[in-house]
């Protein structure tokens, strides 16, 4: 039993769940972002949870695989060196989920940000639609919005 479910998650099956499974959570931040549902499931530490479990898991099969994770650190010295780990599906993958958490932990903030300040939920679509797309430009496009409302420009919150 426990054989066959190894045998299914692998890095493609991963994949594919994780790109379904990322957009109910920006549905929800999206459509319903005053909701209880948003507040708790979204806006949490719960997807977060989630992600970090499949990434646990991923190292773990990885380092039993004899994946040398020393060599993950070598993206520092080379953009030749980065691409070249890009080329790995485990590296690949794990950078990934990496990239999936942060942007939805930084819409998750965003969307508690603008309730804070009262943005127009329907503002907030697009900067929410650029984050899960481009990450750092929605949070940008999402200041200029938050300026607007604040009536000041504050750096450091």
């Amino acid at each position: 039993m426990i054989e066959q479910i190894y045998t299914y998650f692998t890095i493609e099956t991963i994949y594919m769940w994780l790109n379904i499974g990322i957009l109910p959570f920006w549905l929800i931040l999206i459509i319903f972002p005053q909701s209880q549902i948003c507040k708790v499931f979204v806006a949490s530490i719960f997807p977060l949870f989630i992600l970090s479990l499949t990434y646990g898991y991923l190292i773990y099969t990885f380092f039993n695989a004899g994946y040398d994770f020393i060599e993950n650190f070598e993206l520092y010295l080379s953009l030749n060196n980065l691409s070249d780990l890009f080329s790995n599906n485990s590296f690949l993958i794990i950078f990934w989920i990496h990239f999936l958490a942060i942007n939805l932990f930084c819409g998750g903030w965003m969307t508690k940000d603008s309730q804070k300040f009262g943005i127009n939920k329907i503002l907030m679509i697009l900067p929410l639609i650029i984050t899960y797309l481009i990450g750092p430009i929605g949070i940008v496009f999402y200041w200029l919005i938050r300026i607007f409302y604040a009536k000041r420009i504050n750096l450091y919150d």
